[in-house]
């Protein structure tokens, strides 16, 4: 029975970040539903994105707060503005664009479209001289295609919607109707969650950056919180003229918000980050298409969500092109660890 539970214990230690990257997927997988039930019920995206990161940087504060108190830098005028402008291009337009993108198409939609960050980053970090290309190297060739061929996914998604997939039978959770001040406008829909994903690529490149200079992951995590939210509110007061937008009920517009703070700008960034530590990059984003299938079984098959031909065909070759990139940046990955472990040999002073 002894040697049974060792067992156990090494399959779980094995499989943790497995594991952790499903719970992390699944907790994606919620959002979409929690908030377009949101929004149908007449939230304002750009309040819920205030809310959202408000809640967000009041849960992390007291982590990053004891956690890193020996280890953050010492924050000064120029790294704040980068910062500010981090927060602008990571939070304040990638969330408050593509959660109201929500509001023009479906959670299926927007879960494949965003599987386009990697490639999206991919090209500007090439056309920024970050990342260079081997045509001749069977993998540099590989993250070339890869990209191609995801660009063109959501090229199919935005341009051909296809027949609809007819439901099989009633839905088992009825979402509630949309706020009559909403329609479904596929094409701005999909300008909006685009920019919003080449806005977050954007975010990315310079996150590694900034992480450089202040690398304090729970405290940056927190500072982004506090900057992007007060971005967000001038936004929205600029956008939102009735003040009763603000308001919050007991209601699904609170448990969204508290959702979206405490799980999903809190819990899910922390298992990201710990998983990025211990498997690296590649196999976090290895993950990402499960929430894609997720969306669209739950979205068609419990809540009855209109599924259009056009978007799986899309979401398909989306994926694809994510793992043609995923494989080809594999190998940059094995180059890096190579890297360390002879800089480590070479040169003590270059371990970490």
């Amino acid at each position: 029975m002894e040697q049974k539970n060792i067992s156990l214990m090494h399959v779980y230690r094995e499989f943790k970040p497995h594991l952790s990257m499903v719970i992390t997927q699944v907790g994606y997988t919620i959002i979409f539903f929690i908030t377009e039930a949101s929004f149908n019920h007449g939230m304002s995206p750009h309040v819920y994105v205030t809310y959202r990161h408000i809640v967000a940087a009041v849960a992390v504060f007291p982590f990053a707060y004891f956690l890193e108190r020996n280890e953050r830098p010492k924050l000064t005028f120029f790294l704040f503005m980068e910062i500010f402008v981090l927060s602008l291009l990571g939070i304040s337009l990638s969330l408050n664009m593509y959660f109201a993108s929500l509001n023009y198409t479906n959670p299926t939609f927007v879960a494949s479209v965003v599987n386009t960050i990697a490639s999206l980053t991919f090209v500007i970090a090439v056309a920024l001289r970050f990342e260079v290309v081997d045509l001749r190297n069977p993998r540099g060739m590989a993250k070339v295609i890869g990209t191609i061929v995801s660009l063109a996914g959501v090229l199919i998604m935005t341009l051909y919607k296809g027949p609809i997939m007819r439901n099989l039978w009633h839905p088992l959770i009825h979402m509630p109707e949309k706020s009559a001040a909403i329609n479904k406008d596929w094409l701005k829909g999909s300008i909006l969650i685009i920019s919003s994903c080449v806005t977050w690529a954007i975010s990315y490149i310079m996150q590694a950056s900034t992480l450089k200079r202040y690398p304090a992951q729970l405290s940056i995590t927190t500072w982004m919180s506090f900057v992007g939210a007060a971005q967000s509110a001038v936004f929205t007061v600029i956008v939102e003229h009735d003040s009763s937008a603000w308001a919050l009920g007991l209601n699904i517009d609170l448990w969204s918000t508290l959702y979206g703070g405490v799980v999903a700008a809190g819990l899910i960034i922390y298992l990201q980050l710990w998983c990025t530590e211990k498997k690296g990059p590649v196999f976090v984003t290895m993950f990402n298409p499960l929430c894609t299938i997720l969306v669209a079984i739950l979205a068609y098959f419990v809540f009855g969500e209109k599924l259009y031909l056009g978007s799986i065909i899309g979401a398909l070759i989306v994926i694809i092109g994510l793992y043609l990139l995923l494989w080809g940046k594999e190998g940059d990955q094995e180059i890096d660890d190579v890297k360390t472990k002879e800089c480590s040999t070479l040169h003590p002073e270059c371990r970490i």
